[in-house]
């Protein structure tokens, strides 16, 4: 074991033990009416014509979970397919629990499909519950030939950062606390995005693209792809600097997909010195969205509110 691996577990018992053991609350309600959800717009086309570097015909754009699975069932998980029409789509809160920030959310689904609901609208509609925009990416997958998996669905969140930004005053959203939010492959997204801030992988169409394409804060919930095979570094894409936004992360220690990356990413933003707050629980798995379990890792909601609070992110900025 090298020494960076040794100070990586180091870091990660000292503070999992510290997270793990503070005071216990219950999890707020995760039905639609318990999140506070006021006003859903329809969906907005992230490109005016064909998203760039899109050739071809990929398939209709389907739900490609089993037709046997019960719809009603409250752990149904949509899982969309054959994605080529990029959209936006913006969940307000209620007038008067508007805070000003607003939050591009990325499902996760291995760039393969999204969890458009268990990772997509139930989150939207938390935001929603806490004062927040929730602004639902729907990004391309599954990965394009000849193209590095988050190439395309990179090009999509720069692209909606901006849009977003360029009608913040439309949308009752204050342009400086836009924040990103993704789960497994959209954490690695969010990561990706958060390392290409000051570079647009895309060349800009209109005016929504005079605006900046970085968040102003990020989340990574049970992030994925982010450490190398020896899971010693991170992957290149992920490059941690000082303009790296202030960021959330939170991971269970046996995920399949490796903590390693969320412990990585955690040391570089330390010494980037880039303000961070890391939860990593003892159980919990991966993909369980915002859905409770008897699980610790299920308090992340409340621990997410509590940093966007103390950092700031919920007030208006002077």
């Amino acid at each position: 074991m090298n020494r960076l691996s040794r100070f990586t577990i180091a870091l990660a018992l000292s503070m999992g033990v510290a997270l793990a053991m503070s005071a216990c609350a219950e999890v707020r309600g995760h039905g639609a009416a318990g999140r506070g959800r006021a006003d859903v717009m329809k969906p907005i086309a992230l490109w005016p014509g064909a998203a760039p570097g899109d050739t071809g015909d990929i398939g209709v754009e389907k739900d490609t979970t089993s037709a046997k699975e019960d719809k009603s069932s409250p752990s149904y998980v949509i899982r969309l397919g054959n994605v080529s029409q990029p959209t936006i789509t913006v969940y307000s809160p209620p007038q008067d629990k508007k805070t000003g920030a607003a939050v591009v959310v990325c499902p996760g689904g291995g760039y393969s499909i999204l969890a458009m609901n268990l990772e997509g609208s139930e989150v939207c509609e938390w935001l929603n519950s806490i004062g927040v925009t929730g602004i639902l990416l729907k990004y391309r997958v599954p990965v394009r030939k000849e193209r590095e998996k988050h190439a395309a669905p990179l090009q999509d969140a720069q692209r909606a950062l901006s849009i977003v930004r360029h009608r913040a005053k439309e949308w009752s959203i204050d342009p400086r606390r836009i924040g990103i939010l993704g789960f497994s492959a959209g954490g690695h997204l969010t990561a990706t995005t958060c390392a290409n801030g000051a570079t647009r992988t895309y060349t800009a169409i209109d005016e929504s693209d005079t605006e900046s394409c970085r968040p102003d804060f990020a989340l990574l919930i049970y992030p994925a792809y982010l450490a190398a095979a020896d899971l010693a570094q991170l992957v290149p894409e992920v490059k941690v600097t000082a303009e790296t936004p202030p960021t959330f992360i939170t991971m269970t220690q046996d995920d399949p997909i490796h903590v390693e990356g969320a412990l990585l990413y955690s040391l570089a933003l330390k010494q980037a010195k880039v303000p961070f707050e890391m939860h990593i629980y003892p159980k919990g798995g991966h993909g369980y969205g915002l859905r409770p379990t008897a699980n610790l890792v299920s308090q992340w909601p409340q621990r997410a509110e509590g940093w966007l609070s103390t950092q700031g992110w919920l007030k208006p900025r002077k």
